[in-house]
């Protein structure tokens, strides 16, 4: 008889931890695609043409150690245009606080882009990247992008997030 209430009280918490309403979801925006391009509309991220970037990394500078490696993927459209996706990985720092319910978070990462020209490493340019985030109870989403300091992105709703730097 024990085994039967037992398995009863087990059947019915399952049922009831599986009930949710569509208040408790939360959208949560946050990969962002980044394209460089010079001004002529080149891609410099595809290290196979001469005078583009041979290899990009990315550096959490708020992170514990001062090597702190960000995770990042080079993907490129159907049309063979590169481009890096960022997912997340960077530590999120609380800019301000309206309210528990209400935050900006935002990341800050040094990018270190080496150019290569004629098959030879000839410079390393390091730029900064630096990402705010809007937390409310119903979103969590990438809000403004700065490169260098400079506003290159705000969010828009419904769109996704892509970002194209000019060098």
């Amino acid at each position: 008889m024990k085994n039967v209430v037992f398995g009863i009280l087990v059947v019915f918490f399952a049922l009831l931890s599986c009930r949710g309403g569509e208040d408790d979801v939360q959208n949560i925006d946050q990969i962002l695609n980044f394209y460089i391009k010079n001004s002529a509309g080149k891609d410099l991220l595809n290290s196979t043409l001469d005078s583009t970037f041979a290899t990009v990394t990315m550096n959490d500078v708020f992170g514990t150690a001062n090597n702190a490696p960000v995770t990042f993927s080079l993907k490129k459209t159907t049309d063979t245009i590169n481009y890096i996706e960022y997912i997340a990985g960077a530590k999120r720092l609380t800019l301000d606080s309206v309210s528990p319910e209400n935050r900006t978070y935002h990341s800050r990462i040094a990018l270190a882009l080496r150019l290569s020209v004629n098959k030879v490493v000839t410079d390393t340019i390091n730029d900064t990247l630096e990402i705010e985030y809007k937390y409310t109870p119903t979103v969590f989403e990438v809000s403004k992008v700065y490169y260098n300091h400079e506003l290159k992105f705000t969010k828009q709703p419904n769109l996704p997030n892509v970002v194209t730097i000019i060098k």
